[in-house]
């Protein structure tokens, strides 16, 4: 039951950030959505290297001077995995008026979903992994830090939410489809989760490079899409004074509760 809830506590935080619609009249300005797209990128940084990539290494120990291979062949199948979807799946981010991927009939507020979702798989393995770990009984991994990561993800989720909600609004769509995809966007990190620990629980032996691929997915959304989202325009130090927010936030996070 505690794992179901911990995996569940990421997609409340978007369902809660894309129920903004309903209360909020007014799209959210350049440098509100610059804020929360650096605040969330600092979450997600942090998480990946205490959450993930530590673990993964302290996990393969054994290995003595090639600790580290777990973690780096993870790594990056992690970043080849997400730059290959980026390149099978068409979307669009929000606040751009270019497409990504290949040419597609697509209408636009489908396209700025699938952007979200693409965002989040890697988010949903990260929880679905550690709780793994978790459950595998691995002393580096407590009831405590995978609730903590959950809770990490689920805060850079409330804005998430609404960051895609709240732009759907604007593009014309009704309240009830705006909070719908926003929610949408969000519904593949439980799947993900899910699966996530199926595999690594039929394959505990591969548990840091799952670690280590969900931190390589989750570092090349930070610097493929957040990084130049919060760093765009005029006063783009506003984004990075939110990055240093985020991070530690999430520092704090697992190291004192995790």
């Amino acid at each position: 039951m505690k794992t179901f809830i911990g995996i569940m506590i990421p997609f409340l935080g978007t369902t809660l950030g894309s129920a903004c619609v309903f209360f909020m009249k007014k799209s959210l300005g350049d440098l509100v959505q610059r804020s929360l797209a650096g605040f969330a990128a600092g979450v997600m940084v942090a998480a990946s290297i205490w959450s993930l990539l530590i673990p993964a290494i302290e996990q393969s120990e054994d290995m003595g001077k090639l600790s580290f291979l777990p973690a780096f062949i993870g790594f990056w199948s992690g970043v080849l995995f997400l730059l290959l979807l980026d390149r099978l799946i068409p979307h669009l981010h929000v606040g751009s008026e270019q497409a990504e991927g290949p040419k597609s009939k697509l209408g636009r507020t489908t396209m700025m979903v699938l952007a979200v979702t693409l965002h989040n798989i890697p988010e949903g393995m990260a929880v679905g992994v550690v709780y793994a770990g978790f459950l595998s009984g691995n002393t580096q991994i407590t009831a405590a830090s995978a609730l903590v990561l959950s809770l990490g993800i689920a805060i850079q989720n409330f804005p998430e939410g609404a960051i895609i909600s709240m732009p759907l609004r604007a593009e014309g769509e009704r309240k009830g489809r705006a909070f719908l995809g926003g929610v949408l966007s969000g519904v593949v990190e439980p799947i993900g989760a899910v699966l996530t620990l199926l595999a690594a629980q039929l394959v505990i032996p591969a548990l840091p490079y799952l670690l280590s691929f969900a931190a390589g997915a989750m570092l090349y959304v930070v610097v493929e899409e957040l990084i130049p989202e919060m760093s765009q325009g005029r006063h783009s130090n506003l984004g990075t004074v939110f990055f240093a927010v985020g991070f530690s936030v999430m520092m704090v996070l697992d190291v004192a509760l995790g």
